[in-house]
């Protein structure tokens, strides 16, 4: 049924874990029967794995000369989201509970997302290359870049991070089993390729587990019993904004400096959207059991679904702009050489 309406089973799959934990909390708290906690925690050394054994490093270095594209994609990623969340801030306090500030906050200071940024950009005849250099680039930028603005951004609030032991605990369950995975790559790939939905269905399951973990928890710590149904309302309203704003300025200004049609839908595409599989695992780690953590990462999840159909819509779009535009480079192509077929004027008034 998915399959005929081209819903991912994943987005369901998130709404129904949500729906679980609300009715029926208790088995997935931290501690609880299901140990979805220890789960959730070993299974983020496991999805960064398997992402090593994935990640083709010759791919990536193909196309590391094209610098001024990286550079605007990062920056856009980790500079232009969070400044347009900070100047929304004033307007996002007033509206929403403390910790959804937060959770807007670490959804713009989260790295890009990988597959659906390289498959969105090839559907739309982008730029692929330059697409899976920023975001298989971004997600490790991240380990380091995401907690230095939550830090920043906490203590410019009022509150604290223990910086150091986040990045620690980051480099252990992310780049250590990352560079594992990259060592055993010729051992364990062509493995890995066969079993491509097993592999796929282990790292959703584990994304399910710590959402399904930290909903058990706020709805059993109160968190949700006080908040208003409009709130889900709000976040999603915010997510949209967010999305299009950022996504309407990467636009201008690729229009402005001139990039072409593959490496403009290559920005768009990376630099607008943002990492779920990746955000996920960094708030387990950076807020640990809170029960505040289903609010804080609402708005990824809620910005998840909105990318997902949004950008569907976008690169089909665009693909047909591509296809336009390589028609019309074709038939200019094709020009002069009907014009070299074609005998000069005074040869044809002379025969």
């Amino acid at each position: 049924m998915f399959k005929r309406l081209k819903i991912d089973p994943f987005l369901p799959a998130l709404v129904a874990v949500v729906v679980l934990a609300l009715l029926w909390p208790e088995p997935g708290t931290t501690g609880g029967v299901l140990h979805a906690d220890s789960a959730a925690t070993w299974g983020i050394g496991l999805i960064f794995f398997l992402y090593g054994i994935s990640l083709a490093t010759r791919r990536l270095l193909e196309s590391a000369t094209r610098w001024k594209l990286h550079i605007v994609v990062q920056l856009a990623t980790f500079a232009l989201f969070p400044l347009v969340v900070v100047l929304a801030m004033p307007l996002i306090s007033r509206l929403m509970p403390e910790e959804v500030g937060i959770g807007f906050f670490f959804l713009a200071a989260l790295p890009s997302t990988v597959s659906s940024s390289v498959a969105m950009t090839s559907l739309a005849k982008g730029n692929v290359a330059v697409a899976i250099f920023n975001a298989s680039i971004s997600s490790l930028i991240g380990v380091f870049v995401t907690p230095l603005l939550m830090a920043w951004y906490l203590h410019a609030t009022g509150g604290s991070m223990a910086l150091g032991d986040v990045i620690l605990k980051l480099v252990i369950i992310v780049i250590l089993p990352l560079v594992a995975g990259q060592l055993v790559r010729p051992l364990l790939l062509s493995f890995v390729e066969k079993h491509k939905v097993i592999v796929k269905v282990a790292d959703r399951v584990v994304i399910l587990a710590i959402v399904y973990n930290a909903f058990c928890d706020s709805v059993v710590a109160g968190v949700w019993s006080g908040q208003s149904p409009a709130i889900i309302i709000e976040i999603i309203v915010g997510a949209a904004a967010l999305f299009f704003v950022v996504y309407a300025l990467l636009d201008v200004f690729c229009r402005l400096v001139g990039f072409n049609h593959p490496d403009t839908t290559a920005v768009l595409f990376c630099g607008s959207k943002k990492s779920l599989a990746t955000g996920l695992p960094i708030a387990k780690v950076m807020f640990g059991t809170s029960p505040q953590l289903s609010l804080i990462i609402t708005p990824i999840m809620i910005y998840h679904f909105f990318q997902l159909v949004v950008v569907g819509v976008i690169a089909g779009r665009r693909a047909a702009k591509g296809d336009m535009l390589e028609a019309i480079a074709t038939e200019e192509a094709a020009e002069p050489s009907l014009m070299a077929d074609e005998p000069p004027d005074d040869d044809r008034k002379v025969g």
